[in-house]
């Protein structure tokens, strides 16, 4: 078996954000393989390292506070089966996305993420996260192997979500309602839409990723049958300027 590469240089968030970024591959840190991690920053000229840490190990942890990583996140992955029913649809409107929704998609999505450890790490201006989650959600619309379902409120789409489909798992990328149409039980209609989308598409099973910091999120995953799978920790390690 090949053994991973400790460190990998990501280069689409690279050009995003304007600053070399690297990723840390696995998820508990030795004392050699920190000093390594390390080494390869310097040898790469990296100025962030992303670095998803298991929740359960102390070693890792001290060690990565010792290293001065910065915890910007509680990742939460929740997961369902779909060996039940899921709810009837229900009376909101829910629909396949057009190009014609992107204004309103990029909208919602820029502002609906304000939780995720890009808004949380203050040395990246919230405009550059926001545009982060813009880009995301106008990608997934264009691309051919997800499928991006919206929430019509007063005539335009005001919610929207985005399924992966791969053989038996199914997986919810970007979730979002916008402010003005909240508390109208979209997110629920959005949710349970994809569930019996999967469930036609022949998932066994669905998860999906939020931050320990939503708890409204959370609760919403819970009602609509999804039980807390995993915990991770996502931190970041800066080694030169802010993102503006």
């Amino acid at each position: 078996m090949t053994e991973l590469p400790l460190c990998r240089f990501l280069p689409w968030d690279t050009e995003f954000f304007g600053v070399r970024i690297g990723r840390v591959e696995p998820h508990r840190l030795t004392p050699a393989s920190a000093a390594e991690i390390l080494a390869w920053c310097r040898t790469n000229a990296i100025d962030l390292l992303y670095f998803l840490a298991d929740f359960d190990d102390p070693d890792t942890v001290r060690l990565a506070e010792e290293n001065r990583f910065h915890l910007v996140d509680l990742r939460v992955t929740l997961d369902r089966k779909l060996d039940t029913p899921v709810s009837s649809p229900s009376t909101h409107s829910i629909r396949t996305a057009r190009q014609d929704d992107l204004p309103a998609l990029r909208a919602i999505a820029s502002a609906a993420f304000r939780q995720s450890r890009f808004f949380f790490d203050q040395r990246i201006s919230d405009e550059r996260a926001g545009d982060l989650y813009a880009i995301w959600i106008e990608k997934r619309v264009h691309e051919p192997d997800s499928q991006v379902f919206v929430a019509d409120w007063n005539g335009e789409a005001a919610g929207f979500i985005t399924c992966l489909l791969d053989g038996p798992h199914g997986e919810i990328d970007l979730f979002g309602v916008g402010e003005v149409a909240r508390g109208q039980g979209l997110g629920t209609a959005l949710v349970e839409h994809a569930l019996r989308w999967f469930a036609a598409g022949g998932a066994g099973r669905v998860s999906v990723v939020t931050q320990g910091r939503n708890i409204a999120a959370q609760r919403l995953y819970q009602r609509c049958g999804f039980a807390t799978a995993a915990l991770q920790l996502w931190y970041h390690r800066w080694f030169s300027a802010d993102v503006s």
